[in-house]
């Protein structure tokens, strides 16, 4: 006796989207609680670095002062090393997980480190590109210039 183990959390009027271009609003939205999660990591960082600080030497202790600029550029180089890291392990960020998308190559596939570094970059330097997939074109600059394709998948895990 063999049963299918397969859970689809996805409502059945959900999985006709399965493989399709996902478009603006679901991409921001998970572009959006990406970033919400950089954030928090480096605000995590900020303060585990000033409590470190704070145990070598609690007399003389003050909050170290976050200057816009490096401020900015150190959120950025997380923010690109996060997308990296998903993309290239499994295609998908933690939004992209919420909002059942994932980056995949021309095969289906997901992107290798080349490839997700290049649109990692791309996406943090250039994140207006995003704004072309508007008008039902769905892609954007990043995916039109790399090969790459944000679709909906539910699926657990990583393709191929």
């Amino acid at each position: 006796m063999r049963t299918d183990v397969r859970a689809w959390i996805v409502p059945r009027e959900g999985l006709q989207y399965q493989g399709r271009r996902a478009g603006l609003v679901t991409r921001s939205i998970a572009g959006v609680i990406d970033g919400i999660v950089v954030l928090v990591a480096v605000l995590a960082g900020y303060v585990g670095v000033n409590g470190l600080r704070f145990l070598v030497r609690p007399r003389t202790f003050q909050f170290s002062e976050a200057s816009p600029l490096p401020s900015v550029a150190i959120v950025l180089l997380v923010l690109a090393g996060y997308l990296f890291v998903a993309w290239s392990l499994t295609g998908r960020t933690y939004g992209c997980h919420l909002m059942g998308l994932r980056v995949v190559g021309r095969g289906g596939e997901r992107p290798g480190p080349p490839v997700a570094l290049l649109r990692a970059l791309f996406c943090v330097l250039f994140p207006l590109g995003l704004l072309w997939c508007a008008g039902g074109r769905q892609h954007s600059v990043q995916d039109i210039v790399l090969g790459t394709s944000v679709i909906y998948d539910w699926r657990p895990g990583s393709p191929r």
